[in-house]
């Protein structure tokens, strides 16, 4: 493996994001089809020593991804369109947050116990109800994994998820930080979201059968207060998992998580590989790691400002939120 630091990141709009040590990088291709890298230090709860504390680790990185994801989207969307790259705005960010919090309790843990609640006259056993939530909750999300797939943009997005994958598992195994290196490597990565979701969705299970079968509304507020235990559990058992991927039983064990990223992941083009080799190496660069950085090298080493792939100036960057 290339370093000790674990190097990943999510697709945005025609880009990749990378989070890095200290830093993160957001590559995106323009409509000229030149290459923007917009790179910023990451705030200090990212980075200080709350982010290594088993269990609560998890909360953060979580709390992380959306926070950072949405502003990388918002920020991609504006650069791929050929936009002015205008300040993204706190209110935004913590709006968009908040919508997608109450749709993915609503919809995946809300929803499936609901439904479950109609059937419970039905069932006799509390392991078995909590069971039939654990399988609708499943359902609901491979539903709504394979509703999303039809759609031409998220398609094009699920190759840049790919791309993402690519350059993080080369670089992870010593490769050449160039496209035809990183194009034999695999679209899916042990430590991706789709997979987390699934090992949150299992403990999910666990969890909530030792609980019983109590009223509705108590089942409700435990679906909800319980999220934040459930996702650090789940993310030190991918951790765990992540970094024993060579052991035999773990690999097959982990095979249903790597498996379904299938319904997330596209194989990318080279132009795809291209971006997510460019935003790897801006982190990797941005973090000041020496040795490790190929492939596309950057324009500017200045932090906070977007660099292109071209003769043209970059333009401001996006304001930290």
């Amino acid at each position: 493996m290339a370093g000790s630091f674990h190097y990943g990141g999510q697709a945005v709009i025609d880009g990749v994001m990378i989070r890095g040590q200290k830093n993160v990088a957001v590559a995106v291709r323009r409509p000229d089809g030149k290459l923007t890298l917009h790179t910023e230090p990451l705030a200090a709860i990212y980075t200080g020593r709350v982010r290594d504390v088993p269990l609560l680790r998890g909360v953060i990185a979580l709390a992380e991804t959306f926070i950072l994801g949405i502003r990388s989207l918002l920020y991609s969307a504006h650069v791929s369109l050929g936009e002015d790259e205008e300040e993204i705005a706190p209110a935004m960010v913590w709006g968009m947050l908040a919508f997608a919090l109450v749709f993915a309790v609503a919809f995946f843990f809300v929803t499936p116990l609901l439904l479950t609640s109609w059937l419970d006259v039905y069932i006799g056993s509390s392991i078995v109800s909590n069971a039939v939530e654990g399988i609708l909750r499943l359902g609901l999300f491979l539903l709504y994994l394979k509703a999303i797939g039809l759609l031409s943009d998220l398609r094009r997005l699920f190759a840049y998820h790919g791309a993402e994958h690519k350059a993080v598992n080369a670089y992870e195994d010593g490769a050449a930080m160039e496209v035809n290196a990183i194009r034999k490597y695999s679209t899916s990565h042990a430590r991706c979201g789709t997979g987390f979701l699934l090992i949150v969705f299992i403990i999910a299970f666990i969890v909530f059968s030792l609980l019983g079968r109590p009223s509705i509304w108590l089942r409700i507020l435990s679906r909800i207060a319980l999220i934040p235990v459930i996702a650090g559990i789940g993310y030190e058992v991918m951790r765990f998992g992540a970094a024993h991927m060579s052991n035999a039983l773990v690999r097959a064990i982990y095979a249903p998580s790597l498996a379904l990223q299938a319904m997330t992941t596209r194989e990318p083009d080279e132009e795809q590989l291209e971006v997510a080799l460019y935003a790897l190496n801006g982190a990797i660069d941005a973090d000041g790691v020496e040795g490790e950085a190929g492939g596309a090298k950057l324009a500017d080493e200045s932090k906070g400002q977007p660099q292109e792939m071209g003769n043209e100036p970059g333009k401001s960057p996006s304001s930290a939120s």
